[in-house]
């Protein structure tokens, strides 16, 4: 068949074929099945033909046909290229790259020498991180072809088996691979055959993996390097120097990069670092300790004085020098001056930057609280404003606001009064209008309001008085400011980023999803900032509505996942070492992402809960998604805190602020709740598999061999994962983890870990779970274990209509201050009533078909000293279970029914009145705000009744 399709004429076959490359070019799979069929109606040992109709296939969703199909074409071992890129092509969509491997193995060995295919085989290996089979095929291409590309092919092949194969964790064996790796090197040095700046680069890698770096410098200052590596980044020579402690020459060659360059911060803090090295080296009675620091203070000055222009570098490397002073306990005030005078002097000149405050913020925690108070009070000076007058122009007004900023984060704030701080917030907000009317018109869409920072300090402010108050009228208030700031400044994301944290405190989903929207998150975004908003869906009362955020970020990683093997791919290609690492630590980076693994568990979760249709298309969903309830597919020790948690600008009080300290306590309780999730993800699936177990639909888009399970390994498997989930909580509540600080506005909320252990979650799926095992076996305590479950369901049904009255009662005193705790109370609690719904269902159909069989299974066997009970009776009792559920779905839904909308803690005059914004936006905005409350809970009411109807339906067919 293979020597039929050779023999056919090419511009003929390829001619043929363009009809269907175009129609899956544009997405018209269906279109394009057609055209390859109607040639395989012509042609039907046309291989090609095949590959593409069963591309096709995979693309219309017809996995069992595209797998049969693309099968029969593998068989073939086919040979030519256009049939060989499209299965590889398909194999990459199902993620099935080792069958890549295979397809080119088989093509290799009918043609040997061939370069294309060999190359192909290789960029296979490489996706599949096979480093030895890399070399092996790297050198039969460097037999084939002696190219040099080939060849270091080979070279970083036996680098990645030292620091990345399975046997990189053996030292010895690391070092024999770099070591042959090196030799390897060092033979085309002497043959004169090293060529291209990346050769040269991944020698000097080499090197410094094997920590030679006198050999590393000596190579990179050599002749053959400057000619194949001018442009070697001078970072390297910088580490170069450190590693080797030769701090003489790097204090000279950083004077002569500063020289050139004035405004390098990374310069200046390597050059201070360089000499305090050089301090510590001179023996203490040679000479003066200060002699050193005087000559690099009088380099310094030396910059300053001689520079055209003001940079901010210089005077930055000064401050630097005397914290780094005081820390050795050195007289920095002698020889630099005093430490108020300097931080005012660059006030002075830089203030009027809005990167001032985060520079002046880098050298506070070296003072101390006293000082940093007077320090706030002299910049407030110094910025000339006062309550009686206001900023005269652009720059004035810059220079207040870091005078303000830098005072909040030395502290002023927290020793005010209510009153004070509320006095403090009308003024904020009055200079904020201000600033807007003289300054803020005519400005592009895309530039921020220049006074926009007052209304952003003024929101912190008002948080601050909630915290302390415990209401959030103060807060609401807040929160139309900075809608009406966003009017103004559309493009500021720092108000969207408030806007979107403050409507999740309060449980706006609609509003919080609008803010999102706006940000307009992308790409590598959706990974480090979507924690702001995907962390906070789950339980949002909005299970069917949060699905599509879910979709959006599931899909770049999972797009991106493919992106990321070719680029990997594109860097052999063409020969660019130096990205390598780089890429590939970026795709372990997102591969093993908490929102990437969180996101998926939670999807899959939030598909199960809204299942609607009938058992059999329930059942099928449930397949599709390939849940291995005995496989846990999370790897927990690589997994990756992606967040940018300084996203999110914040001027809070730097003794109390710790991003650092909150990122870790965030992130293990987030990886606790991924434990819970995705542990009852894998325990409920061990149920339905244990009555359903369509194995081979789940193997269809999977590499596993077929298996023919034993009723054995899922009870096993059931009582395994029971297991494990009671001793998850109890260990979680050994470690009594404490909530999240909510000291300050831009702290991250609480997870949910503390709900999941407070709610019924552990012992109504650990009943369950026997509940499960006990219907399989008939055993004997059936009634016992029906009447614990039915108990269970009554105290969830009580929990989700006690939380609905206690936020009715709420709302005769404050509508939105508890607001988020109880949708999360009343989503977790139909959740579980969601998902066990769904599992009566399971169990049902499966005794009823089982119930024709009875009389057959019951003549079976010997007589046991203990009946098991039959089958008509644990129907009964299932059927009296799925009764008792839909009573008690009918009551929480005539609980929500009642559910009020939040009311505001004020009447909207009295908001207006303190608003004291532009009276013709006033009442919009506010208004505006509370529709936006108002719209947030008629849909997550009507999503929740829907969601109980649903279940009613399911149970009552």
């Amino acid at each position: 068949m293979a020597h039929q399709q050779q023999a056919m004429d090419t511009a003929l076959f390829e001619r043929r074929l363009r009809p269907v490359y175009d129609n899956l070019e544009v997405g018209n799979n269906r279109k394009a099945l057609q055209e390859s069929e109607k040639l395989l109606r012509k042609h039907p040992n046309l291989l090609c033909a095949r590959a593409l109709k069963g591309l096709s296939l995979l693309r219309l969703g017809r996995y069992e046909e595209s797998h049969s199909c693309l099968q029969s074409v593998a068989e073939e071992k086919p040979v030519d290229d256009s049939t060989l890129q499209v299965l590889s092509f398909c194999y990459r969509e199902m993620e099935q790259l080792d069958k890549i491997v295979e397809l080119y193995q088989h093509a290799v060995k009918l043609n040997p020498g061939n370069e294309e295919l060999l190359a192909h085989l290789f960029v296979s290996h490489v996706r599949v991180e096979d480093y030895k089979a890399q070399q092996a095929v790297a050198l039969q291409l460097y037999k084939a072809q002696p190219k040099n590309a080939y060849y270091f092919w080979s070279v970083i092949s036996v680098v990645f088996q030292g620091i990345r194969g399975p046997e990189s964790n053996i030292p010895e064996k690391r070092n024999l691979y770099l070591a042959l790796a090196q030799r390897m090197v060092d033979k085309h040095i002497k043959e004169g055959k090293l060529e291209t700046e990346q050769e040269a680069f991944l020698y000097l890698h080499i090197l410094k993996l094997q920590n030679k770096y006198q050999d590393a410098w000596e190579f990179l200052t050599g002749e053959l390097c400057a000619k194949l590596y001018p442009g070697a980044p001078v970072s390297m020579k910088f580490e170069l120097l450190k590693k080797l402690g030769n701090w003489l020459e790097l204090n000279k060659l950083l004077q002569e990069l500063l020289d050139a360059d004035r405004d390098r911060w990374d310069y200046y803090k390597e050059y201070l670092q360089s000499c305090f090295e050089l301090l510590k080296q001179q023996p203490a009675e040679q000479q003066e300790p200060a002699y050193s620091l005087k000559s690099c203070h009088d380099f310094l000055l030396h910059i300053i004085k001689s520079s055209t222009r003001k940079t901010r570098g210089p005077y930055l490397a000064r401050l630097e020098l005397h914290q780094r002073m005081r820390a050795h306990q050195l007289p920095a005030e002698e020889l630099i001056g005093d430490f108020d005078e300097m931080v005012i002097e660059y006030f002075h000149l830089f203030g009027d930057k809005s990167c001032c405050t985060h520079d002046i913020a880098l050298f506070l925690p070296s003072i101390s609280m006293d000082q940093r108070q007077s320090l706030a009070s002299k910049l407030l000076t110094e910025s000339g404003i006062s309550s009686s007058s206001l900023p005269q122009n652009k720059e004035h007004m810059q220079k207040h606001i870091c005078a303000l900023q830098v005072s909040r984060m030395c502290g002023a704030h927290i020793e005010l009064s209510t009153d004070h701080l509320i006095a403090f917030y009308t003024a904020l907000k009055l200079h904020y209008e201000h600033g807007h009317s003289t300054f803020g018109k005519e400005l592009l869409s895309t530039e921020m309001g220049p006074s926009d920072p007052y209304a952003l300090l003024a929101a912190n402010v008002m948080y601050d008085v909630s915290k302390r108050e415990s209401k959030s009228d103060y807060l609401f208030e807040a929160l139309c400011l900075l809608q009406y700031v966003l009017r103004n400044s559309t493009s500021n994301f720092h108000v969207k980023l408030l806007s979107l944290k403050i409507y999740h405190m309060f449980g706006c989903m609609v509003g919080a999803q609008e803010m999102y929207d706006y940000l307009d998150i992308k790409q590598i975004q959706l990974d480090s900032m979507g924690y702001v908003h995907c962390n906070l869906l789950p339980l949002s009362g909005r299970f069917s509505g949060v699905r599509n955020c879910y979709d959006s970020t599931l899909k770049f990683f999972t797009n991106s996942y493919k992106e990321r093997l070719e680029y990997i791919s594109l860097t052999y290609r063409f020969c660019t070492f130096s990205k390598m690492e780089e890429f590939m630590n970026f795709k372990e980076r997102l591969t093993n992402s908490l929102m990437y693994v969180s996101c998926s568990v939670e999807a899959q979760l939030c598909d199960i809960v809204c299942f609607y249709g009938s058992i059999q298309q329930n059942l099928s969903a449930y397949v599709a998604m390939s849940i291995e309830p005995a496989d846990d597919r999370i790897s927990w020790n690589e997994l990756s805190d992606n967040r940018d948690l300084q996203a999110i600008i914040r001027w809070d009080p730097l003794h109390i602020d710790d991003t650092e300290a909150e990122r870790k306590e965030s992130y293990e309780q987030e990886i606790e709740v991924l434990q819970i999730r995705s542990l009852l993800l894998r325990l409920f699936a061990s149920f339905i598999d244990l009555y359903h177990a369509p194995q081979s639909a789940k193997l269809v888009m999977s590499n596993d061999k077929p298996r023919t399970p034993t009723s054995g390994d899922d009870i096993a498997t059931v009582e395994l994962l029971r297991t494990s989930w009671t001793g998850l909580f109890q260990r979680l509540r050994l470690m009594n983890y404490k909530p999240l600080s909510q000291n300050f506005l831009v702290n991250l909320l609480p997870t949910r870990l503390h709900l999941l252990l407070k709610l019924p979650y552990e012992s109504f799926f650990d009943d369950l779970a026997q509940l499960v095992l006990d219907l399989y076996s008939g055993a004997s305590q059936l009634a016992l274990q029906c009447k614990k479950v039915s108990e269970n369901v009554v105290s969830v049904m009580e929990l989700c209509v006690q939380t609905i009255t206690e936020s009715n009662e709420w709302n005769g005193m404050d509508g939105l201050w508890k607001r988020r705790e109880h949708q999360q109370k009343v989503a977790a609690s139909l959740e579980i009533l969601s998902l066990y719904a769904f599992l009566l269902s399971v169990l049902n159909d499966k005794l009823q078909c089982s119930a024709k069989t009875k009389a057959k299974k019951k003549t079976s066997g010997d007589n046991k000293t203990q009946e098991p009970i039959s089958e008509k009776e644990r129907s009964q009792m299932l059927q009296e279970l799925m009764r008792q559920l839909k009573h008690k779905l009918e009551a929480c839904d005539a609980a929500i029914r009642i559910w009020k909308p939040p009311t505001l803690p004020r009447e909207l005059s009295s908001f207006m009145a303190d608003m004291s914004l532009k009276p013709e936006v006033e009442a919009t905005l506010i208004g505006d705000v509370s529709a936006t409350f108002k719209e947030s809970h008629e849909l997550m009411i009507t999503e929740l009744r829907n969601l109980l109807k649903d279940k009613i339906r399911m149970i009552g067919k």
